[in-house]
């Protein structure tokens, strides 16, 4: 079923087998006229202009019998494949422009540069791809909506240093973004250690308020598949209403409680109800950080690994202009043993078209669109689903029509359309197609009740330099250095002491290797915070990895003065201590270190050599072992600890089977490229009595030495070698 004046479309048909090279595309109608028939030689016709509008205006409200034939232009008399399917127009018009989002895939690559996301804006009539009215914008900018009259828009965006930003704006061709449109979700019930991300905001029907969820925690993992690169759904948080007359955030009485999460709330079109998914909140395993909002991979191992799902059930309460009331399972879409989420009213409130998935919420392969009544009832599976993910969906004002997302014809999102009756039947789908890029992902589509030149262009005006560390930071974690430390030279041109981009910036510096641009960035930091013992700690590192040890003892015994606790301000004071010769107050300072953070590897392996230093290799071995349960193949230790069980001249320490463990581990991470690792490894053998292949490991590092001009490392080795010929080990 297609509406009137859409775009005209392409037929596309699959026929691999028959041999058929040339097929006839034969339209018949049902006014006895003679029919519309053409020959092509590809799998796939779309109609001139002028054929599609005599397709429609015969197929009106009437059948129209679509005939693909395929033949061989060898025998072109003989029929090898044939294929049939009905089409019709109907008379409704669609009757609003869409709103969407076109974002870059994989999911890490968008949010690692928002700037390539755009949002586009145009009727289903347009011709060509309905133009960008927003783009550039170089936060991330997530779900939007809009009033019931299409006058007020509203948008998830990231300003300043604050997820739960959020823009609001009357609708006009040319709008800006700035500073006075946007209020943040975090306002609500500010505590220290509560932050809020502002998860799935609504504008009601009428414009006054907007609902959210807040106090939220999501399931956030980027994963690696094209397709579905984001696994996302909330597992903690309340709904929280802003009333845009009196300016004050409140929660809602009834979606309030914290025992369960309730989010992706709608309106009903008189704004009187809402309609929001409802689980039981948890408290995650493996969280490392309690104040996080959004969570990793190995922070949701049961949900990855271990099989556990998260189903939402669909609840519906009175708003009671913000009194709320009691919420019920809404009849039809919960405890039906699925998740069920993402509801949309109907524009004349008779009916909810919402998904329905065997787990989680947003990006589900299975998830199909149900239709039911409103107040609940016997749900029904719409005839427009596709193979694969059929989401984000929204009516037409008129109520006839539904816009919808899917990856049944490729990984990138694409936008459908069907055609919904009086009885809340649907059509089969038909694609927009010049809503779709080959190379992006159409999603949140969201039909506007305006014209469609209602908007030209949406301009941002509130980036800033929190922006653009924000910007920075999602780089660092995608590991891309170089864009990283550009975003931070944008937000140190706008503010030269933005204390989180110097910081970020000066310890780019430091992984990069340019020590004196590091040093520069953190003397910047401590001149505008100089009570900052993080900022005269960072400094103290980068003096010491300069080699000027006396200055940077000086930044660090400041840092210690000013935060007697600061474990890498320990770290760093014990390293230049041991760079000095002086092991055993090295080692004191390491030791705090490690106390104060016990899973810092580095700390713990800086202090097994203050303690080798020493001599005492009873606790440098202890430290090594630790070390490698928490990181077992962190090679140094690997090496350190196989060396102290094959070679140390203590009896009690040494053990040839476990040194040949891990000296073996050593080799293959190594990928038996590494002399220093084969020498260990053929100290291990020696140590458990296998000489032969002691000698044989000790000749290999020796060729791979010699090869790389390790003299020493050859020296070391040569002498063992006629240990092993006579069957003695390699102790110190």
């Amino acid at each position: 079923m297609f509406p009137p004046q859409i775009a005209p479309p392409t037929f596309r048909w699959i026929d691999h087998q028959s041999g058929a090279d040339a097929w006839l595309v034969s339209i018949r109608f049902r006014d006895n006229a003679p029919g519309l028939h053409t020959i092509v030689g590809t799998t796939s016709w779309m109609p001139e202009e002028g054929q599609w509008q005599e397709i429609q205006r015969r197929s009106r409200e009437t059948q129209a019998a679509v005939a693909i034939l395929g033949v061989g232009r060898a025998a072109p008399d003989t029929i090898v494949s044939a294929a049939t399917i009905s089409m019709a127009t109907s008379r409704d018009e669609v009757g609003a422009p869409l709103f969407y989002r076109e974002v870059n895939l994989p999911f890490r690559e968008a949010v690692k540069d928002p700037s390539r996301i755009c949002w586009r804006f145009g009727s289903i009539s347009s011709r060509e791809r309905p133009p960008v009215v927003l783009e550039r914008l170089t936060v991330c900018g997530n779900c939007h909506s809009f009033s019931a009259d299409g006058k007020i828009l509203g948008m998830d965006v990231d300003y300043a240093n604050d997820k739960g930003s959020y823009a609001i704006t009357p609708v006009s061709e040319e709008m800006v973004l700035d500073q006075s449109k946007i209020i943040t979700w975090g306002d609500y019930e500010k505590k220290k250690g509560e932050p809020t991300f502002g998860l799935l905001s609504q504008v009601s029907p009428d414009g006054r308020y907007v609902i959210s969820t807040v106090k939220d925690r999501s399931v956030f993992v980027a994963t690696d598949d094209l397709a579905f690169s984001q696994l996302f759904f909330p597992v903690q948080g309340i709904l929280a209403i802003y009333d845009r007359q009196t300016k004050q955030f409140h929660s809602l009485p009834g979606a309030d409680d914290p025992q369960y999460v309730q989010s992706n709330p709608v309106w009903s079109p008189d704004g009187k109800h809402i309609v929001f998914a409802r689980s039981k909140a948890i408290r995650l395993k493996n969280v490392a950080i309690a104040e996080k909002v959004l969570l990793a991979k190995e922070e949701c191992r049961e949900f990855l690994e271990e099989g556990k799902t998260f189903p939402f059930d669909l609840y519906r309460m009175e708003f009671n202009r913000g009194k709320g009331g009691k919420a019920e399972p809404l009849a039809g879409a919960s405890q039906n043993g699925s998740s069920n989420y993402f509801p949309k009213y109907s524009p004349d409130g008779k009916w909810i078209v919402f998904c329905k998935a065997k787990s989680f919420m947003l990006l589900q392969p299975d998830s199909r669109l149900y239709i039911l009544p409103s107040a609940g009832g016997e749900p029904r599976e719409m005839q427009c689903n596709t193979p694969k993910m059929n989401s984000w969906h929204s009516w037409s004002p008129n109520g006839k029509w539904l816009v919808f997302s899917s990856k049944a014809n490729s990984p990138y999102t694409q936008l459908f359309l069907t055609h919904i009756d009086d009885q809340g039947e649907s059509s089969p789908a038909v694609l927009l197609e010049r809503f779709t890029a080959p190379d992006r992902a159409a999603n949140i589509p969201e039909f506007v009740n305006a014209d469609s030149i209602a908007i030209k262009r949406i301009r941002e005006q509130f980036v800033d330099d929190h922006s653009y560390v924000r910007a920075a930071k999602e780089h660092y974690r995608a590991r891309d250095l170089d864009s990283a430390q550009e975003a931070l030279g944008k937000a140190l041109a706008i503010n030269p002491d933005n204390e989180a981009a110097l910081d970020l910036s000066g310890n780019i510096l430091l992984i990069q290797g340019d020590f004196r641009q590091a040093e520069a960035r953190f003397r910047r930091l401590v001149q505008h915070k100089p009570d900052n013992a993080d900022a005269h700690s960072s400094l103290g590192a980068a003096l010491r990895l300069q080699n000027r040890s006396e200055e940077a003892i000086r930044c660090l015994d400041e840092a210690l003065r000013l935060d007697p606790g600061l474990a890498e301000a320990h770290r760093q004071l014990g390293a230049a201590l041991f760079e000095q010769g002086d092991s055993a107050e090295a080692a004191a300072h390491l030791s705090e270190a490690v106390r104060l953070d016990p899973r810092n590897h580095l700390a713990r392996f800086a202090l097994a050599g203050a303690l080798e230093q020493q001599g005492k290799f009873d606790q440098l071995a202890l430290q090594l072992d630790a070390i490698l349960k928490q990181k077992p193949d962190f090679l140094p230790a690997l090496l350190g600890l196989a060396g102290l069980r094959a070679m140390s001249g203590d009896a009690a320490i040494r053990n040839g089977e476990e040194a040949v463990k891990l000296a073996t581990r050593a080799c293959d991470l190594s990928r038996y490229r590494s002399a220093e690792a084969l020498h260990v490894l053929a100290a291990a053998y020696a140590e458990a009595g296998r000489y032969a292949e002691a000698l044989t490991a000790a000749q290999t590092a020796i060729g791979i030495a010699t090869a790389a001009g390790n003299r020493d490392l050859v020296r070391q080795i040569q002498p063992l070698l006629e240990n092993y010929r006579n069957g003695k080990p390699a102790r110190r």
